[in-house]
C-alpha cells in the first residue's frame, strides 16, 4: 500500500489492519472491528473508495475513536481527481 509506505518513509510507525474486540452483555466478541490504518498509534485512518460518502462512514470513524480513546481519525476517499478535498477529519471530544 502506497499510503502506508510514504507514511513509513517519513518515519511513522503504521499499523494496518488492527482489530478491535467488542464486549456484549459480558461476552467479549474479538475481532469485530477492523481498523484500516493506525499512525503513531495516535490517528486512526479509514480509506474508502466509493463515490458518494455516506453518513455511516463517518460513524464507523468515530465508534472507533471512542473504542480506543484515540482524539484524531481522518476518512480518506481515493475515488476522486483531487485528494486534498477528500479527506475528512474527526476529533473525538473524549
Amino acid at each position: 500500500m502506497a499510503l502506508r509506505i510514504e507514511l513509513e518513509k517519513m518515519g511513522c510507525d503504521v499499523k494496518t489492519q488492527v482489530t478491535l474486540p467488542l464486549v456484549y452483555e459480558g461476552v467479549t466478541i474479538p475481532n469485530a472491528y477492523r481498523i484500516d490504518m493506525l499512525v503513531d498509534d495516535k490517528v486512526i485512518v479509514e480509506l474508502k473508495a466509493v463515490a458518494n460518502i455516506p453518513e455511516v462512514f463517518f460513524s464507523q470513524l468515530m465508534t472507533y475513536l471512542k473504542l480506543t480513546g484515540k482524539k484524531l481519525g481522518l476518512l480518506v476517499n481515493f475515488k476522486t481527481t483531487d485528494i486534498s478535498k477528500s479527506i475528512y477529519r474527526r476529533v473525538n471530544n473524549l
